[in-house]
C-alpha cells in the first residue's frame, strides 16, 4: 500500500510542497502571514502543525473568480479593481478550507484553525509569493493553486512549520 501524499508548507522557506514520501509532487512560492506564526482566534497568524483539507471550494469557477465567506462575489479580479479596493484581502479562484487536527494546539477553543477560516486561497498575479504577507491564510497564485486543486483532496494532510 503506497503512502498517502501530504502537503508541507514551510514558514521560513515560505513555499508548500506536495509530496508522497520522499517524492515532491508539487511545488511552489506562498505567502504566509504578515504577523507570523501562530494559533490564536484574531492574531492574524499561521496556524502551525497537522490540518488536513476540510474542503473544496470553487470548483469550475473562472480563474480570478473573488471570493467572500467562502462564495463568489460575482467579480472577477482585474488589476483595476485590485487598485479601487488596495487594502481589499483578495480570495481568487479557488479556495482550500483547513482543518487543525490536533486538539488544544489547533483544534477547539480559541485555537480552531477552521473557525479561524484559514484557506491555501488564489492571490492576484502581482501579490509577491516568498514573503510573509497574509492576514493567516496561505496564499498562492492562480496558476499553481489550479494545478494544486486538482491533485487534493478532502482529507489530505496538511503539516504548517
Amino acid at each position: 500500500m503506497k503512502p498517502e501524499p501530504y502537503i508541507r508548507v514551510h514558514f521560513l522557506e515560505q513555499r508548500l510542497i506536495l509530496r508522497r514520501e520522499r517524492k515532491v509532487l508539487f511545488e511552489a512560492p506562498v505567502s504566509l502571514a504578515k504577523k507570523g506564526l501562530g494559533e490564536q482566534m484574531g492574531s492574524e497568524c499561521t496556524p502551525r502543525g497537522w490540518h488536513q483539507i476540510r474542503a473544496k471550494i470553487g470548483t469550475g469557477c473562472p480563474v480570478n473568480t473573488v471570493f467572500r465567506g467562502r462564495r463568489p462575489t460575482g467579480e472577477i479580479y482585474t488589476p483595476e479593481l485590485g487598485q479601487a479596493y488596495p487594502d481589499r484581502d483578495w480570495i481568487l479562484t479557488r479556495i482550500l478550507w483547513l482543518s487543525g487536527l490536533e486538539k488544544g494546539k489547533n483544534r477547539f477553543g480559541r485555537v480552531d484553525t477552521f473557525r479561524r477560516y484559514i484557506y491555501i486561497h488564489g492571490a492576484p498575479d502581482a501579490a509577491i509569493m516568498g514573503l510573509p504577507g497574509s492576514h493567516g491564510c496561505i496564499r498562492i497564485h492562480n496558476g499553481p493553486l489550479l494545478e494544486l486543486f486538482k491533485q487534493v483532496k478532502p482529507g489530505m494532510r496538511v503539516f504548517i512549520s
